[in-house]
Order: C-alpha cells, then sequence, then structure tokens
C-alpha cells in the first residue's frame, strides 16, 4: 500500500487566465513546482477529482502518455489539476479542429457527433505525418499514432470512460528549437473523469453489488452503461459502447492491441486496490472504491477473453 496522494492547495489569487474550451470550466495557473497547470472544481457528489486521478494513475500502468493529474483545493472546493502538456510555443488541435477541414459540413454542436466514427477518426490519426506523442517512450511494438491511440481506447473500456467526445482527443503542433519547420504529434490521453461509476450515488453502487436482479447488477452497468462518443456510422442515433470501439480497432489493428492487452494483463487487483488507497478516505467512500474495483475486474477479464479470439 503507497501513501495517500498529496493534496494541493491552490491559492486563491491563483487564476491567470479562465478556460473558455473545456464544459467543465477551470482555469490555468502556475504552480511552483509543475509549472503551468488548469485547476478543475469537481462537482459536488460526483467523484471527478477522485476518478480523473486514478485514470491517470492506471494509464501509468499501462505505459500510455496521458496528463498527469493531482488532487486539489480551490476556495475550500474539491478540485483537479493537470500540468500543461502543451510544449511553450505549442498548438493544441482538438479533435473537432482536427476532423473540420476534412469532413463535410462537420458539427460544432457536440449534441450532433454521428461523424465521430472509427472510419473518420482513424484515417485522420493515420496520416503519415503524425508522430508519437513528444518525450515519450513507447513499448516495442508501438510504432504509431495509430497504435497509440489504440491503446487510448483500450483505456476508454477498461474504466467505462464514457467522455472520448471530439474535444477529448487531440493533436499537438510543435516547432522543436533544432527543426525547421513544425512537427505534429498525438497528444496525451486526457479528461478521462466519466469512468469507474464515479457519477452513482452509493445507494446505487451498493445495490447493484448486492443485487440478486441480473437485470440491474453491476454486470449490467458495465455491458449497457459504458457508452463511448464513437458511432458505427454517420447517421447513427446510438453511441458504440467503450468495449465494442475496442473490440473494433483490435480487429483493425490486431498487434497494437495485443500489445496494449498484455499490459493490461499484467495488472493485477491489488495494483488497482493499492491506488484507491491512497486516495483521501474523505474524498472516496469504501462502497465507491468496491464498485469500481469491480468495474475494472469485470472489463479487464472482458477484454483479456479476446486474446483467445485472435
Amino acid at each position: 500500500m503507497g501513501s495517500v496522494f498529496p493534496v494541493i492547495t491552490v491559492p486563491l489569487d491563483a487564476p491567470e487566465e479562465y478556460e473558455l474550451i473545456s464544459t467543465k470550466g477551470g482555469f490555468w495557473f502556475r504552480d511552483q513546482n509543475l509549472g503551468l497547470c488548469l485547476c478543475k472544481e469537481a462537482k459536488l457528489n460526483t467523484g471527478e477529482d477522485w476518478a480523473e486521478k486514478i485514470a491517470s494513475e492506471l494509464c501509468a500502468l499501462l505505459r500510455l502518455p496521458h496528463a498527469e493529474y493531482e488532487l486539489a483545493t480551490y476556495n475550500d472546493k474539491r478540485s483537479i489539476i493537470s500540468r500543461s502538456f502543451v510544449p511553450e510555443g505549442g498548438t493544441l488541435i482538438l479533435g473537432n479542429e482536427v476532423l473540420a477541414p476534412i469532413v463535410g459540413d462537420y458539427p460544432k454542436n457536440p449534441k450532433d457527433l454521428s461523424r465521430h466514427t472509427i472510419d473518420i477518426v482513424f484515417s485522420a490519426i493515420k496520416e503519415s505525418s503524425i508522430q508519437l506523442p513528444r518525450e515519450w517512450t513507447p513499448p516495442e511494438g508501438i510504432r504509431t499514432a495509430v497504435d497509440v491511440f489504440v491503446g487510448y481506447l483500450l483505456l476508454d473500456a477498461w474504466v467505462g470512460n464514457s467522455d472520448r467526445h471530439h474535444q477529448n482527443w487531440a493533436l499537438i503542433k510543435y516547432k522543436e528549437p533544432s527543426a525547421k519547420e513544425q512537427t505534429t504529434y498525438l497528444a496525451p490521453t486526457y479528461d478521462h473523469a466519466s469512468c469507474l461509476g464515479r457519477e452513482l450515488r452509493d445507494e446505487d453502487r451498493y445495490q447493484r453489488l448486492t443485487t440478486k436482479d441480473a437485470g440491474y447488477s453491476i454486470k449490467v452497468y458495465v455491458k449497457q452503461k459504458c457508452l463511448s462518443y464513437f458511432y458505427a456510422r454517420v447517421g447513427d442515433k446510438k453511441r458504440l459502447k467503450t468495449f465494442e470501439v475496442f473490440c473494433e480497432v483490435a480487429g483493425r489493428y490486431p498487434h497494437a492491441a495485443s500489445v496494449w492487452l498484455d499490459y493490461l494483463a499484467k495488472v493485477s487487483l491489488s495494483d488497482t486496490l493499492d491506488l484507491f488507497s491512497c486516495i483521501p478516505s474523505d474524498r472516496i467512500s469504501e462502497t465507491a472504491i468496491k464498485f469500481a474495483q469491480k468495474v475494472l475486474e469485470l472489463n479487464q477479464c472482458r477484454l483479456l477473453d479476446l486474446r483467445n479470439i485472435q
């Protein structure tokens, strides 16, 4: 068991610039140790803070390039902060900005995202000029931006991340000091707070953990409630589930999927429980931990079963 994750107190006079892109708001400030950071308040009773922190630690276990998150308080409110992964002088190009020039009439309205399909997104990321995330050493066998993005989708399927919409993946354009032109990199994975059943009340978690009603069990939650922001075809009304998305890309990119599944197989339940034990007890309940652990266990089993199919 590790030590409890630190909680950083953000000074009241810290805000330098308010975040206009994120639907969850927040502000940018400079931490004396971390540098430029984004601070976002966790909505009351949502678990956004612990879910984001746990997801980032799970990324580390999988060796995925990821935004680093720390628990925080601002104005006596639970918050989460993340150090900027965009180098000074670099530009973050969000997914919708990537897709708009190549997809006719790509929607700006986040409620109309049926063009956010696997085919369309992967055709954009497959562009040969897009490099691996900057300053990241890939595992053996991971060679392209697409290979890395397959890992992002495995993470989504494992934790049940329901927020990989077109502003929650991105590219980074940056001119290295020794280069003549800008290079385009895949951005690290970020914004995973909508996962692990953090949106549920403890009463609901407990009922799903203990019910004899098969239609209301945690297995049903894992199989039916973990929706992605990907669609199978343009014009579809229903979003694909996170597990369905990974199954689809695993069929297309079996080698990359195999690499990430191998890393997933190395993560034990005790590894993940150790992470939850590092969350301060006033931020997460035992019931929430049990539920999230079960989500990880069930999804891990489903994902690793895919290795027997390939």
